[in-house]
């Protein structure tokens, strides 16, 4: 996972993200990630257009989102 978020972080494309927050809700999110701290990121959150603060053990799936006009 953790590699996943630094290739983010490095190549500036968004990723999706299934997110458990604190207080067990699950969330689907659309982020593009601004920095990783130990057990944290913080990521610009497409849903609630702003900056938000993730924990990395909270995220149970994660993909990159390909770019527009390549081919997966």
């Amino acid at each position: 996972m953790k590699t996943m978020l630094l290739k983010n972080l490095k190549e500036g494309t968004p990723l999706e993200i299934i997110y458990l927050s604190e207080k067990e809700n699950i969330s689907q999110r659309r982020i593009s990630i601004i920095d990783i701290k130990d057990e944290y990121i913080r990521a610009f959150c497409f849903l609630r257009r702003t900056k938000r603060t993730f924990k990395i053990s909270n995220i149970l799936s994660a993909r990159l989102i390909p770019s527009v006009g390549t081919m997966e």
